[in-house]
């Protein structure tokens, strides 16, 4: 738990700083609708609080924000990065001192944890576009991009940290995860280029976009990496909510009856694998658990959990229930359900199918495999190229010699593990014997080998 306090900490900090962009960007004179013949029309501050409320709904509904956002891992620190040089370039004409500032923390930040060239290309980005701005706080920041920009040099050539892994794209595979990652935000920021594309220009267009754009050009350069995808979104989501004013009713209640058919759906299957695990109910489907988990998995009532479930499943259904009435006034009222069912289904996720979760997603039950076929002692294990958490499991809980940073070739360990694709033949290397091959429960597409060296004549 208190390794997870800072990342909770930190997604919160992504969502203010999410919150606060939006506004500034969309107190603009540019941004502002057109004036009522005869008034009416709500005041700056209020149209600026409406789209930043978008903004927060529309990244809450992005589906990709679901399992990465909330790992423990440096990708979450890079979407902060992003969040606080989207927020420097928001703020720049109103806050020229704390703009020149956290642009050059944002670019380090994502300098020191993993994305060293992605910092760079998004440090020419804001410069591009501080360039042309006619703001004199936007043309000041040029200078906070440039000195953050030197200083992300600095640091990464000596660390090491500039490491190109430029691989070649598949288009199929790439559109298919652009459209699940990015729903609902992408399909609406790109309703926002279209409508609004006589003001490509401003910055409540212009500076989301550049994120965006750069953030797709390195998913696409990283062959559709998932955790370079995680960077877009606050940029999607920004230019989703300049959406919302322009979306006419047929748009709205499309999105809304997808939401409710989609969500509702996965709301149902969650309680339907729930009550076939815990209940002779529904055969076919228990049957289909025990096949999936080998009769590891075993049921248990927690009652805390279950009833956090029921609720989120209620406020999934008064949700709806609100949306389909007539109070309805709200402009960020047709991202409600989007946003509403993404939480609704992960709250049921994280309740009803945790256990299952940790025993697929977990290295203990992989771990209790392997350890039946070491022979323990201080044998060491061979780990060339293989995850970090896999190999701290077996050093640390395991309590087994672990060598990852040799090939096997060169090992002088007298055991391997290596993990292969389910595909692959898996053939055992010169001077390997094959000892075991061993999957963890519930994942159906890896396998690990777990060699043995022959003796040398």
């Amino acid at each position: 738990m208190a390794a997870r306090i800072p990342f909770i900490a930190v997604l919160a900090m992504v969502l203010a700083l999410l919150w606060y962009a939006a506004f500034h960007l969309a107190r603009t004179e540019a941004a502002q609708p057109v004036s009522f013949a005869f008034g009416g029309e709500a005041t700056t501050l209020d149209y600026a609080r409406a789209l930043a409320d978008g903004t927060l709904l529309a990244m809450l509904a992005s589906l990709g924000l679901l399992a990465l956002g909330h790992e423990t891992t440096p990708e979450l620190l890079q979407l902060l990065g992003v969040s606080l040089w989207l927020y420097a370039l928001a703020v720049a004409p109103y806050r020229t001192l704390r703009a020149q500032v956290l642009v050059g923390v944002a670019l380090l930040i994502l300098t020191l944890s993993g994305a060293a060239q992605f910092a760079m290309l998004l440090a020419v980005g804001g410069l591009l576009v501080c360039q042309f701005s006619r703001f004199d706080g936007a043309r000041q920041l040029r200078v906070g991009l440039a000195i953050g920009l030197l200083l992300s040099l600095a640091l990464a050539l000596p660390l090491g940290l500039l490491r190109w892994r430029l691989s070649p794209p598949e288009l199929y595979s790439l559109l298919r995860q652009l459209a699940w990652f990015t729903w609902p935000t992408a399909a609406l920021a790109v309703w926002t280029l279209w409508r609004w594309r006589g003001f490509l220009g401003s910055r409540h267009v212009s500076v989301p976009m550049t994120l965006s754009v750069c953030s797709l050009l390195t998913w696409i350069a990283l062959a559709g990496s998932d955790r370079a995808l995680l960077l877009a979104l606050p940029g999607l989501a920004v230019l989703a909510s300049f959406a919302l004013p322009t979306l006419n009713r047929s748009l709205s209640a499309m999105v809304d009856w997808f939401s409710v058919l989609f969500f509702s759906a996965a709301a149902l299957f969650v309680w339907a694998y729930y009550l076939a695990l815990h209940t002779s109910w529904l055969p076919r489907l228990s049957s289909n658990v025990a096949r999936r988990f080998s009769g590891e998995l075993q049921p248990s009532l927690d009652l805390p959990a279950l009833l956090l479930a029921v609720a989120g499943t209620l406020g999934w259904l008064a949700l709806v229930r609100w949306r389909t009435s007539r109070q309805r006034s709200a402009l960020w009222r047709s991202l409600v359900l989007p946003a509403g069912g993404t939480a609704t289904v992960w709250l049921l996720a994280m309740t009803l199918w945790l256990p299952a979760f940790d025993l697929a997603r977990s290295n203990r039950a992989l771990l209790s495999t392997l350890q039946s076929l070491l022979p323990g002692g201080n044998d060491c294990v061979a780990m060339p190229d293989q995850q970090l958490s896999l190999v701290s499991t077996i050093s640390v809980l395991g309590r087994q010699p672990v060598r990852a940073d040799q090939a096997l070739a060169n090992t002088e360990c007298r055991w391997a593990l290596r993990a292969l694709p389910l595909s692959e033949a898996g053939h055992a290397p010169q001077g390997w014997q094959l000892k075991a091959s061993v999957m963890r429960p519930g994942e159906r597409d890896t396998r690990y080998q777990l060699l043995q060296r022959l003796p040398i004549d």
